[in-house]
């Protein structure tokens, strides 16, 4: 996929620039053309010559060169590319991305492409989850930038959680997904995907054990087909898939919202195991076990997600899929979900807990449609997502 497809690359400054170029050679492996824009900061991790070496590429760093400029350098650069790609991005590139500066090379570059950009995050845990990185987060996805990672984990800086760039790996998935010329191509697909959490009050809430991984899975495969995807997600395990609009919600009630906001879809996959009741007295501040006896929760139905869309008039995808997690007399059961939600397939699998299913890395489906139900063998997330990522595509064609 990435034969003959030209990167243009922009290495920010922090420690996991050194992944910069392990990232330029395995590019360059699978055939694509790499030219780097080494930042200010960048260049104090990594050096230009060791960039131009793996790249066979000149190297980009100064706005003002006045070779370049003579012939509208950082235009011609924005233009040329078939995708951007920013790795690491720093809090501080992000805020001067989103704000509009174009002040050094590499933000009036992004400024003035017209082609997509993938940005990779890369920062301490405390600085990735302040409100106002988190609002720069926001107006980017917004404005159709994809973002891969950050990871949790161990940081140089000695702290740990969310924050540590993407792996090698990951960033190459990202990009194939944004150059993606699959079936799917010019196709808005809409995934939701991870549990809910309902709250009792500011600290109890009501969930279950999905982990999100078969949903965030179903949206890279459709998304390495070609599609446009917008992943609606609750608080899953996994962390969300690379590029794409993404939405993320707790409750049922935000996850609907979501939903009807993300606009027309050919296709939508409920993948999520949303809650089936909420607390309808939840309380507002911390209920106290102080003897008085147990708290009265009164509860009441969740609007119903999958059925609201599968009924809805003018604007209906033409595939509704729908999940069913079963316990027992799974088909039987998931045949008659399909006709009561009114959705054309339903994707229906056994979640007892010997089968270790949910929560777990594989699923054995049954997949449900009006011609009947096709079982396929156990197998990876990964795998049952590409399987149902081809038959989406082909029932669209």
């Amino acid at each position: 996929m990435l034969a003959n497809k030209h990167i243009l690359l922009i290495v920010g400054g922090g420690i996991a620039a050194f992944k910069s170029l392990d990232l330029v050679r395995r590019l360059r492996e699978r055939g694509a053309q790499v030219t780097p824009v080494l930042t200010k900061a960048g260049a104090e991790f990594v050096t230009p010559l060791s960039l131009s070496a793996l790249s066979a590429s000149k190297i980009y760093q100064d706005l003002f060169n006045l070779t370049d400029e003579a012939e509208m350098g950082h235009i011609e650069l924005s233009r040329a590319a078939d995708l951007i790609v920013v790795a690491p991005d720093k809090a501080d590139l992000k805020a001067k991305i989103e704000g509009g500066h174009a002040c050094a090379l590499a933000t009036p570059l992004l400024l003035a492409t017209d082609k997509r950009v993938v940005i990779a995050p890369s920062m301490n845990v405390r600085m990735w989850e302040h409100p106002a990185t988190q609002r720069s987060l926001t107006t980017l996805l917004g404005d159709g930038i994809l973002v891969v990672g950050p990871d949790e984990g161990d940081m140089a800086c000695g702290e740990y959680g969310p924050g540590r760039m993407a792996e090698v790996p990951q960033i190459i998935a990202a990009i194939d997904a944004a150059l993606a010329d699959g079936p799917l191509k010019g196709r808005h697909v809409l995934v939701t995907s991870g549990p809910t959490h309902e709250p009792i009050d500011p600290v109890r809430y009501i969930a279950n054990r999905s982990s999100g991984s078969q949903g965030t899975a179903i949206a890279t495969a459709l998304a390495a087909l070609g599609a446009d995807v917008t992943f609606v997600t609750g608080p899953a395990d996994v962390p969300p898939p690379a590029g794409g609009s993404l939405g993320k919600v707790h409750t049922a009630q935000e996850m609907l919202a979501a939903v009807q906001a993300a606009g027309p879809a050919d296709a939508a996959v409920f993948a999520a195991a949303v809650a089936d009741w909420h607390v309808a007295n939840a309380g507002d501040s911390k209920s106290k076990k102080d003897g008085s006896g147990l708290p009265k929760l009164d509860f009441a139905e969740n609007p119903d997600i999958l059925a609201t869309v599968a009924q809805m008039g003018g604007g209906r995808p033409k595939l509704v899929v729908g999940f069913a997690a079963e316990t027992d007399d799974v088909i039987s059961n998931a045949t008659a979900k399909r006709a009561r939600k009114q959705c054309d397939w339903i994707v229906a699998n056994d979640v007892s807990p010997e089968t270790g299913i949910m929560g777990g890395s594989e699923n054995a489906v049954t997949l449900i449609t009006a011609d009947g139900a096709d079982s396929w063998p156990r197998m990876s997330k990964e795998a049952v997502a590409a399987t149902l990522a081809q038959r989406i595509a082909e029932a669209l064609e």
